[in-house]
């Protein structure tokens, strides 16, 4: 597993959390692992941990990835630009974004406790996983 030389690309998505609103706290952003596709060449698969802290929310952002999020504890608010209405997940749910999908909110439901959740983002080998919307 090439997990230390993949997560290189990590600061990308650590500098695009700074880009958020000054009133909300920053999510907390851990590198899990790194694994390539050896049936899908080109492919991986990432998986980082969130952490939003209570009032805590991330930037607007894409992927160009398939990203699926598995909340582990606490609340949190998601949505994408032409999705419909924003979801409400708890723990043991999840939500999918795909590809061309702008992630427009994306925060935890909570003034007073934290929230954590698992990212699987299905990608291209070296592109990063946090690109400014289109």
């Amino acid at each position: 597993m090439r997990t230390l030389s993949r997560l290189a690309l990590l600061p990308l998505l650590l500098i695009a959390t700074q880009t958020q609103s000054a009133t909300a706290p920053e999510p907390k952003v851990t590198p899990v692992s790194v694994q390539a596709l050896p049936d899908y060449p080109g492919k991986e698969v990432m998986i980082l941990t969130v952490e939003y802290p209570p009032g805590g929310a991330g930037p607007v952002h894409r992927h160009d990835a398939h990203g699926f999020v598995y909340v582990l504890e606490g609340t949190i608010v998601m949505g994408v630009e032409g999705g419909g209405k924003e979801v409400t997940l708890t723990p043991g749910q999840s939500f999918h974004e795909g590809p061309e999908d702008i992630h427009t909110v994306g925060r935890n439901a909570s003034q007073d406790k934290p929230a954590k959740f698992v990212v699987f983002l299905l990608k291209d080998q070296n592109k990063p996983p946090v690109l400014p919307p289109k």
